[in-house]
């Protein structure tokens, strides 16, 4: 697959962390999940985590949106300490959408009942529920699903759904949890101009973590790779393949980008 981005912002004219990560460390018991990292995602970037299994990526997300507490550290958003923050004040506050590697959506409604659903949650006035809908419904072009129930849209449409709905409370930063998973060529290639479309037409900044490198990387302005609790690497795409530790941990030799 070709390389879909049109642009990388491979530096910032004014650097503006979005989210911050400041000596974080956490442990399941025995077990170091994370070991005193450090990093930051920028504004209107598209940042990706790479990793093997158990390398942090998904505690990673769950420690932006407060689903757990790191054992030491801070966590930034905005600039301000939230690691203290509760799940609803992070999204309502600093106004977080993620959209998990499964789920995310109710089965047995249709694709309006849902976004409808989850927008009666999120939006106060009645109006302005009514015109985000429709606004979504038309972005993402699904006039023709509307009216069919969530369990039987394809894995694609599936996606869409739910980042649609993470969209209702029109969110300045994203977190997609393998987005690609189990998805055809086609469906991949889509969900990446939809992603890459996010962050041009909306200002939205995205972080994703998969285990699609390449797909990954076809989108990513900067990618880190994780390994045991830490982060071994992180540059643009063109810069990363060729670093040396991340060949050793987790691209090998023979990666290339196309």
């Amino acid at each position: 697959m070709a390389i879909i981005k049109k642009f990388r912002i491979k530096s910032f004219k004014k650097v503006e962390p979005i989210i911050e990560f400041e000596n974080v460390s956490l442990s399941y018991g025995n077990r170091l999940i994370l070991d005193n990292i450090n990093f930051k995602i920028n504004k209107n970037s598209i940042h990706g985590m790479l990793g093997p299994n158990g390398a942090g990526k998904s505690t990673i997300f769950n420690l932006i949106t407060g689903l757990i507490k790191p054992m030491s550290g801070k966590i930034k958003i905005f600039g301000e300490d939230v690691t203290e923050y509760p799940i609803y004040i992070r999204t309502r506050k600093f106004q977080t959408g993620y959209v998990p590697q499964y789920g995310g959506f109710f089965n047995d409604l249709t694709l309006h009942d849902n976004l409808k659903a989850i927008s009666e949650i999120v939006i106060e006035n009645k109006n302005l529920r009514i015109e985000r809908v429709d606004y979504l419904i038309s972005k993402f072009e699904f006039g023709n699903l509307k009216d069919i129930k969530g369990k039987f849209l394809s894995g694609g449409q599936k996606k869409r759904l739910v980042i649609a709905l993470a969209l209702l409370s029109e969110p300045k930063v994203l977190l997609l949890d393998e987005i690609y998973a189990a998805l055809d060529v086609l469906t991949i290639k889509m969900l990446q101009e939809t992603i890459v479309n996010l962050q041009q037409e909306n200002q939205i900044t995205t972080c994703i973590c998969d285990h699609q490198a390449r797909d990954l990387l076809a989108t990513c302005d900067i990618a880190m790779i994780l390994n045991e609790g830490k982060i071994i690497a992180q540059d643009t795409p063109s810069n990363l393949v060729k670093d040396i530790k991340a060949k050793d941990v987790y691209f090998g030799d023979s990666f290339k980008l196309n």
